[in-house]
């Protein structure tokens, strides 16, 4: 400011001083009028040039000049740097949240007040088939036609959540999206969209699995039951009490198997997943199998060709009672829904990148393929009355598909109609040790 004051007074002398010495006394005052004016003229110029680049404000571009404009620039220009810095942090933390919001499992879709879609992240277009760019300020209404959906919009109540029917579903693989909105701002919405197809086949099965116990436990107690209150109650031959004392042996027996194999899935899910410090030759699972295999055979009086072909030179490493389990399993299976006088053939292979395959291929009847996928369900069965002739609890392969699992590795089924059945499992190769001098024996049949 005082730079400003003295140029100003500095110039009205200078004028007033060339006035008086070309005009004279009368000149002085011209003079003086002519340089304030100029000063005017040039401070007009001085501030346009400022007026200007605040207009369309460019740090490349300041206007340097001193005096109270060059301050006036020299502030606006560091309140400008101040201002874009502040915002390229506040742009880097707004892409810092989108990203975040990005890789949740949860679909996250911003709504205006009127249903446009504002963003959205890539899980909530997987989860309701929407495009995250062409959508873009599309209605939400337009895009979800379920009518479940349709109906939660119109009431205007978004204090529970709704579920629908999600993209890609199938008959055979259903897809539940659970959708809920929240309001927020100034009449905007937030819509939260999760993939609940897990829970609610966890919440089926968990259903299903109490019905098929009770059902499994009450049919041979009912039988139980019925048989203890005729021997109290009437007087049998000996024959007729034998014949029922079998039968209730048998139900206990079946009893004692079911409860046997919820005990052995109970333990499977909450023990830790086996290590591979233990190491079992191939040739004594096998064995043990093959001698489990003959004598369940003869206890149901089948007259099968057992071929157990003989196992590599190797070891695999987990629990050696588990695999066992799982082996048994696979090859009882294949005993007790293969026709008498039909081939089993029970056989381990190591492939090229050293997985361990497991297969038991039998000659049955063979399984429809809409059975396939949900074989390995607990109490699933394709045929109840069949099979509980044969004495099976539904819960083999369910028990199977858990040591594989445990063991990382992965189950195969394949089936044809009226041509038989294969099931096997594979063991990663990090679980599997060769041994060199791998002599290969004959098969063993009966």
């Amino acid at each position: 400011m005082t730079w400003r004051i003295s140029s100003f007074v500095l110039l009205l002398a200078v004028g007033g001083i060339a006035g008086v010495w070309l005009a004279g006394h009368w000149g002085a005052a011209l003079g003086a009028a002519l340089a304030g004016a100029t000063w005017f003229v040039l401070d007009l110029l001085r501030a346009f040039r400022v007026l200007r680049w605040l207009r369309r404000p460019d740090s490349r571009d300041v206007p340097r000049m001193s005096g109270v404009w060059g301050e006036v620039t020299d502030r606006v220009r560091r309140a400008l740097r101040t201002r874009e810095q502040e915002t390229q942090q506040a742009q880097l933390r707004l892409q810092e949240f989108l990203s975040a919001i990005q890789a949740s499992p949860n679909g996250v879709i911003l709504l205006d007040r009127v249903g446009h879609i504002e963003w959205c992240n890539q899980t909530a277009a997987a989860h309701l088939g929407i495009d995250a760019q062409r959508d873009l300020m599309q209605l939400i209404g337009n895009l979800l036609r379920d009518p479940a959906f349709t109906a939660y919009w119109a009431s205007g109540d978004f204090a529970h959540d709704v579920v629908i029917t999600g993209r890609g579903s199938l008959p055979s693989r259903p897809v539940r999206v659970s959708l809920r909105l929240h309001p927020y701002g100034e009449g905007r919405l937030l819509l939260l969209s999760r993939d609940v197809t897990t829970l609610e086949q966890a919440e089926t099965m968990r259903r299903d699995f109490v019905a098929n116990v009770s059902h499994e436990i009450r049919t041979p107690l009912t039988v139980l039951a019925g048989f203890v209150e005729t021997l109290q109650n009437l007087p049998l031959a000996e024959d007729d009490r034998a014949r029922y004392l079998g039968l209730m042996a048998q139900q206990a027996q079946r009893m004692q198997s079911l409860v046997n194999d919820l005990l052995t899935l109970s333990r499977l899910e909450g023990s830790p997943t086996p290590g591979t410090g233990e190491w079992t030759p191939l040739n004594t699972l096998t064995t043990r199998c093959e001698s489990d295999a003959r004598a369940l055979s003869d206890l149901l009086h089948k007259q099968h060709r057992l071929v157990f072909e003989a196992p590599p030179r190797a070891d695999v490493a987990g629990s050696s009672s588990e695999l066992l389990s799982a082996m048994s399993n696979l090859v009882s299976n294949a005993i007790r829904y293969t026709p008498d006088g039909q081939a089993i053939e029970v056989r381990w292979q190591l492939d090229d990148s050293g997985d361990l395959e497991f297969s038991v291929q039998d000659t049955g009847a063979g399984i429809a393929p809409e059975h396939l996928p949900r074989l390995t369900e607990r109490f699933y069965r394709v045929d109840r009355s069949r099979s509980r002739e044969t004495g099976g609890t539904g819960l083999g392969l369910a028990i199977v598909k858990h040591v594989v699992q445990r063991h990382g590795g992965e189950m195969r089924i394949a089936s044809t109609p009226g041509a038989g059945s294969r099931f096997a499992f594979v063991l990663p190769a990090q679980r599997v040790r060769q041994l060199s001098g791998s002599v290969a024996q004959p098969a063993t049949a009966a």
